[in-house]
């Protein structure tokens, strides 16, 4: 197994497209990966990436995907391994979401599952995060996952440790959810790229309006062809779902490889209303430093903010509603005190505040959307702060919770309103040595832009190449 897992360490490295490739070469086999995947998990189980791990089942996929190889089948990740976040459906396992109760095994896959499945990924296992996915840390009764670049600290939420998964070298690339940036916040504190597709990209059949339109699935991986090829095989609606959108023009992974046009590029720090804008100034200096790499590259950078209006008024509604709902589906459900209040605060206001939400949609995209009258790209932080520490919230309340963590993570939640697509890059480290991210926000399913533009800075920034 050690010589195994040596060879299959190297491989790794490459990343999922890398991985593909030596596949079909006949240069590492899955029973190699996989074997390799399972070792690294085991070795770091202190990191708390996973609250399941299919030791076996992932073994037995993975000799089946050998024979298919060997038979001559190709598939865009035959044979690879990956994790899922758990809250997603993986049949025969439980589906809690960070929630202790009698939760049952899942009776089917669900889409996102059934894609990898498609697409001949080994899915290993099922990553933690915290309760409901409300906040940007992922601790819950189920495991704490820390960041590997100092265990100390939180990877961030709530699709965390699926970041953990794949900064810690784990696995290539993982599936998250976002919400509010929950997979931009975990990829910026982690040294990953987090792509949020545009609402309605990827189906989360069978939720098909999860948290009322605000969450979507998408991937975290190293670099941006990972990523890309990720969002590919994941890709495509479900006839129930409430959301769609047409296939992409071009292949994801096609727009990774090509070079961006000269774009516009608007820096903005600004907040929303109400929310607090006090930045810390090694964020504030990562991004800035990222401002002017854009300008070398020839892109017209220059600062200009979204009005953002009353945009707020279009994510509480949805995200108490959907908190409500989900708590409500668990049988005897036992969660932490604050996500009682959240779905308390759904049950009596935001389920009746849902229409006005929605009528709201169409005025928030038209007023934000006037930045892309002058500018392609919006370019912001992904969080006000660095990665807070493990425990930072532990036992505290409601109140203190929410305004704690929108302090910290002020950013990323308006994009999930307007349901447009955000990519996460890397923007350098504190003197610390922790990960900061920067924001490439797009308009309306123009991810292709953001992925092109963020595979160019990472061709001359080189994040791919770093590891806790």
């Amino acid at each position: 197994m050690y010589r195994s897992f040596e060879r299959t360490r190297g491989r790794a490295v490459l990343g999922l497209v890398g991985q593909v490739e030596a596949l079909v070469r006949g240069d590492v086999s899955s029973c190699e990966l996989v074997e390799g995947c399972l070792e690294s998990i085991r070795r770091q189980e202190s990191l708390g990436a996973f609250r399941v791990v299919r030791w076996e089942a992932a073994a037995r996929e993975a000799r089946e995907a050998d024979r298919r190889l060997a038979d001559g089948e190709r598939l865009p990740l035959l044979g690879v391994p990956v994790a899922i976040k758990d809250d997603t459906d993986l049949e025969g396992e439980t589906t809690p979401f960070g929630v202790a109760g009698n939760h049952r095994p899942a009776v089917r896959d669900g889409e996102v599952v059934r894609k990898l499945r498609a697409a001949g990924a080994v899915v290993v296992g099922k990553t933690n995060t915290c309760e409901l996915g409300l906040w940007p840390f992922s601790e819950s009764s189920f495991g704490v996952a820390r960041n590997p670049w100092n265990p100390d600290y939180s990877p961030g939420g709530s699709s965390g440790g699926a970041a953990v998964a794949v900064a810690a070298g784990m696995v290539a690339g993982a599936v998250g959810s976002d919400g509010a940036g929950s997979i931009r916040i975990p990829a910026a504190w982690t040294g990953l790229v987090g792509i949020k597709p545009q609402r309605g990209r990827v189906s989360g059949f069978p939720q098909t309006d999860p948290f009322y339109g605000i969450t979507v699935w998408g991937p975290l991986a190293r670099n941006v062809e990972d990523a890309a090829l990720l969002l590919d095989v994941l890709s495509g609606s479900h006839p129930e779902d409430a959301y769609q959108v047409d296939p992409p023009r071009v292949a994801f992974v096609e727009a990774a490889r090509r070079e961006p046009r000269r774009l516009r590029v608007a820096v903005s720090y600004r907040t929303a209303f109400g929310v607090s804008g006090k930045l810390d100034p090694e964020v504030r200096g990562a991004v800035e430093r990222l401002a002017r790499r854009l300008t070398d590259l020839g892109h017209k950078v220059f600062p200009c903010d979204p009005d953002y209006g009353l945009v707020g008024l279009g994510l509480v509604p949805r995200g108490t509603a959907g908190a409500a709902d989900w708590l409500d589906s668990i049988p005897d459900a036992r969660p932490e005190r604050r996500t009682e209040v959240e779905a308390s605060i759904g049950r009596v206001v935001g389920r009746r505040l849902l229409p006005l939400a929605r009528r709201m949609d169409p005025y928030l995209r038209r007023k934000v959307g006037r930045i892309f009258q002058g500018a392609d790209v919006v370019l912001t932080p992904t969080t006000a702060q660095p990665p807070l520490r493990v425990g930072a919230y532990e036992g505290v309340g409601y109140r203190r919770t929410q305004s704690g963590v929108a302090a910290a993570c002020p950013y990323a939640w308006t994009w999930n309103v307007l349901g447009w697509p955000g990519v996460n890059v890397p923007a350098g480290f504190t003197k610390a040595g922790l990960p900061i991210g920067a924001q490439l926000l797009g308009h309306d399913s123009d991810e292709a832009t953001l992925i092109s533009l963020a595979a160019q800075l990472e061709a001359v920034e080189g994040w791919a190449e770093r590891r806790p």
